[in-house]
């Protein structure tokens, strides 16, 4: 129970960072704010970080710590010996697909790509999507701690099962509901007059930018169409063509130099065939619904996070517990949900379906599912007991 409040924190954290930057953008104006501005939340996050040190320093050693320390059972070398402990391979493997897979592709999915999908894709007004994810977030928030006292009588695989499965029936309908109800005229749109991209090379680079490479014109196009929320169908061909309900849009001369221009003049060929590329304000009816989706989310995100402290330290022993825990829960946290984004958006842009990158989240459910269930242990929580 105790440890759930670290788990909700996670959520406040996220809290603070809508408000921080709301209110950066009341006292900034908006010009201002897009050449400077942005850059005083990450400033003010120095405060933060003085308090979490301040925190650090204050804090004691467990007395199971204090014990080994003075029986002097203190490991030599935690990191390797977290390998080299009878079984302990087998629980990292656990805690990490099992475990950390879950939860991060899960927590990822339910916020930061909502707030992406809903400012990009559907087009929504930022201070709406930004107060909309404030309401569901302080909401969701208290599901964490409701999770790690339910855990407590039920034991910690309970809640992750039943939160996996639970995502990988919802998650797919979660997001369509939430699109219908956030730009209904989007979907109709691209239903009643589709986008259709067909040229040589048709697929992007998602490191360009990074190492410095130019796209290929059919990539140069994807990416604004993935950019603009566009729906597209790719189809194999020697000229590249972008048409839409079979009307061809008309290359301009500095589409490949010049990507403002290039979007500006997509986005407006498109506007011509009902496309809508305004900011969007839903009605109150609807944003109530997508605040219902979004808490949602949220329960399948606390059902899989809220008991995971507690789940951590009584998978491992004392002696390497920490180094034990750390391995998996940052290599998932880094790799697992850190790389979410790009796998999704590369997804997103070799498929021209703006819901096809939650199939990243899906595999790595549906694969931790299948870890958690085989790994996890069954029956209340109980300490690990060093036996070696």
């Amino acid at each position: 129970f105790y440890t759930s409040f670290i788990q909700a924190s996670v959520v406040g954290g996220f809290i603070l960072s809508i408000i921080v930057v709301l209110g950066c953008r009341f006292l900034i104006p908006e010009d201002q704010f897009n050449a400077w501005g942005w850059r005083v939340p990450f400033l003010l996050s120095i405060v933060l970080l003085g308090i979490s040190l301040w925190m650090r320093l204050k804090l004691s050693e467990s007395p199971v710590f204090k014990a080994m320390k003075e029986a002097g059972e203190m490991s030599g070398n935690p990191f390797v010996e977290s390998f080299t402990y009878p079984g302990n391979k087998k629980r990292i493997f656990v805690a990490l697909f099992g475990v950390t897979g879950i939860l991060t592709t899960i927590w990822y999915s339910a916020f930061f790509s909502s707030l992406s999908f809903l400012q990009r894709d559907m087009r929504l007004d930022e201070l709406t999507v930004e107060l909309t994810l404030l309401v569901a977030g302080l909401i969701g928030m208290t599901f964490y701690v409701f999770v790690g006292r339910w855990s407590d009588r039920v034991g910690r695989k309970k809640p992750i099962i039943i939160g996996a499965i639970l995502t990988l029936l919802l998650l797919f309908p979660s997001f369509w509901a939430m699109g219908n109800l956030a730009n209904p005229g989007l979907a109709e749109a691209a239903k009643s007059n589709p986008v259709v991209v067909t040229g040589p090379q048709c697929s992007t680079d998602p490191f360009a930018e990074l190492f410095k490479r130019k796209q290929s014109p059919c990539g140069d196009i994807l990416q604004t169409l993935t950019s603009s929320g566009v729906a597209y169908e790719l189809r194999p061909g020697e000229t590249l063509e972008l048409t839409v309900n079979g009307k061809a849009i008309e290359q301009g001369a500095n589409w490949f130099e010049d990507g403002n221009a290039r979007r500006d003049e997509i986005q407006a060929a498109l506007t011509e065939h009902g496309f809508d590329f305004s900011r969007q304000t839903p009605p109150l009816t609807s944003l109530l619904g997508i605040v219902a989706i979004l808490l949602v989310l949220s329960a399948l995100s606390a059902l899989t996070y809220g008991s995971v402290a507690a789940l951590l330290a009584e998978m491992f022993p004392p002696k390497i517990r920490y180094s034990s825990m750390s391995i998996p829960y940052h290599i998932g946290a880094g790799y697992l949900g850190g790389f979410l984004p790009l796998i999704a958006g590369v997804i997103v842009a070799s498929t021209g379906n703006i819901y096809s990158g939650l199939w990243y989240t899906w595999g790595v459910v549906a694969f931790g599912l299948l870890v958690a269930w085989w790994g996890l242990p069954d029956g209340p929580p109980q300490d690990f007991e060093d036996d070696a």
